[in-house]
């Protein structure tokens, strides 16, 4: 049982950490239409973002944290604003090309920046606890309880505020709601802003427990199929497709080696064959 509750707790941290990234693609998706395949990079970027502020420049951890969120929400926005927006009417095939690019230009100008080698951040969680015979570390419990603060925030954003209002009512018909006054470009770089805060985020977590590099950004891509598991539109999906990855991983590191670098591509494989549009992609249609 101390081997089973070790294990649960490290694919729902690891799950957590995709199921955040996962969320910035669907937010992208609901918004746009478009599969934002530098979401992982973003994410990469966003974690070297917070070593400068916390590490180089000797920021407080938190602060850190809050100030490279609102870089990489300028970024995010800045990005659609700058480049995406340019090809919009176009294929979707151009979009994907273009987000595949910029996440080798992000890969290649991280690299410049701060090297090649990994960088390690230190967080207010160190130390380890046992529970029930598991030694479950500090740095997994934050990453749970960061996410589950991060959604609640996601949440109350969406629900309640004009800004998170007025994203849903573009991503939901985005004639209407250019008809009723709201900026709906300004509202669709707002939704890149905020995805890649989300990302930033999932980045700092996960940074004690795998160093950062620029080759962290391939995360992106288990979150995108957390997302697809989900079904790509809805981002409780998105969150349990996360979760469900990142517990079947060290289950199957543990019991099942030969299957442990694509057991999540297997899980998508199956969602795929069994239920194209994803696990709760149907409790979350467009409404027109």
């Amino acid at each position: 049982m101390a081997e089973f509750f070790q294990l649960l707790i490290i694919g729902l941290s690891q799950g957590c950490v995709y199921g955040l990234i996962a969320m910035g693609f669907v937010m992208i998706y609901k918004a746009t239409e478009m599969v934002n395949f530098a979401q992982g990079d973003i994410m990469m970027v966003g974690t070297f973002v917070a070593f400068t502020f916390i590490v180089t420049w000797g920021f407080n951890f938190w602060l850190g944290l809050l100030a490279a969120m609102a870089v990489m929400a300028v970024f995010g926005f800045l990005v659609d604003a700058i480049v995406v927006r340019r090809i919009i009417g176009q294929p979707q095939f151009s979009v994907v090309i273009l987000t595949i690019s910029l996440g080798f230009i992000f890969r290649a100008v991280a690299g410049m920046i701060w090297g090649q080698a990994p960088l390690s951040l230190d967080t207010p969680f160190v130390g380890t606890s046992n529970m029930g015979g598991a030694v479950i570390g500090h740095d997994r419990l934050a990453i749970m309880g960061g996410t589950v603060v991060m959604v609640s925030l996601i949440y109350l954003f969406l629900r309640y505020s004009r800004w998170g209002i007025a994203m849903q009512a573009a991503s939901q018909n985005q004639l209407a709601a250019f008809y009723v006054g709201i900026p709906v470009k300004l509202v669709y770089s707002g939704v890149w802003g905020l995805a890649a805060a989300i990302s930033c985020v999932a980045g700092v977590l996960l940074a004690p427990i795998t160093l950062i590099g620029p080759l962290n950004g391939f995360l992106g891509i288990k979150a995108f199929a957390a997302a697809v598991i989900g079904g790509f539109g809805s981002l409780p999906g998105a969150l349990i497709g996360g979760l469900i990855i990142g517990i079947a991983e060290p289950f199957a590191a543990a019991y099942l080696p030969e299957v442990k670098n694509i057991i999540g591509y297997l899980i998508m494989f199956a969602v795929l064959m069994l239920r194209p549009e994803g696990l709760f992609a149907t409790i979350y249609q467009k409404k027109v």
